[in-house]
């Protein structure tokens, strides 16, 4: 079980969210602005919240009522940001085990980049990749912290629609093959409705709605989600793919 409960202002923004998620694969929707991104650099370690409790089952991560504050390399979590975060100087596999302890490191990326399907690009130059490619590799190095949880910030924002189709089934086998529980924050409905099995829906930095994706989505939610993104000139890419996730 994960336990969020998280107090955080940042200038006149207020993040005052409580849930308690039980479910392996859970997605925060909402608008630009309300707080989604967030509650994953909190729960990564990257924000330090004013108040509250993050849990990972009997693991305290943060408690303010006990001065409890882990630092990010302790709690054990797997983060994929907007930006992918990749050492563009480095091979694919440099940057899948980057920071990884000799050992036993290439024994464990072995069935990572068997689901990712990666293996043939271990040689390769980060900036000689796809889109897509990225996208594994990215996920792949995040996968070998041997993550309690698994953070995905939008991870598909950047791609078409054709190569966000492609990488959906390889972060459905993860979700099913390795098990991982796995917060992941979207724009696009149907993303959500492929990868999670609980869908938390934020506003102003607050919940408003939480339940299986069939009670949280509807055509009013999927309104509010598109004209907020075309207000801000976040609209949803059409064709053609982009190695540049928008933010």
């Amino acid at each position: 079980m994960l336990t969020l409960t998280i107090k955080l202002r940042q200038g006149q923004f207020l993040l005052n969210i409580s849930a308690e998620i039980e479910t392996q694969a859970v997605a925060i929707v909402g608008p630009s602005g309300s707080g989604k991104t967030t509650i994953l650099d909190a729960v990564a370690g990257l924000r330090q919240p004013d108040a509250g409790v993050i849990q990972v089952g009997q693991k305290i991560l943060f408690d303010s009522h006990s001065g409890i504050n882990l630092p990010s390399y302790e709690r054990q979590i797997g983060y994929v940001p907007q930006d992918l975060a990749l050492f563009p100087h480095l091979t694919v596999q440099q940057n899948v085990l980057y920071g990884m302890p000799n050992g036993d490191a290439e024994e464990h990326a072995r069935p990572v980049l068997q689901i990712l399907e990666i293996q043939e690009l271990l040689s390769r130059a980060i900036e000689k990749l796809s889109g897509g490619e990225r996208q594994r590799v990215a996920l792949a190095r995040a996968l070998m912290a041997r993550p309690t949880v698994l953070l995905l910030d939008e991870p598909l924002a950047g791609l078409d629609v054709d190569l966000r189709d492609r990488i959906l089934p390889y972060l459905e086998r993860v979700r099913e093959e390795l098990k991982i529980p796995m917060i992941y924050v979207s724009h696009v409905p149907d993303e959500v409705r492929r990868i999670a099995d609980w869908v938390i829906a934020l506003a102003d930095g607050e919940v408003v709605r939480s339940g299986v994706p069939a009670e949280v989505f509807g055509f009013e939610t999927e309104k509010h989600l598109a004209q907020t993104d075309t207000k801000k000139g976040k609209q949803q890419p059409t064709g053609g793919s982009t190695d540049e996730s928008h933010r």
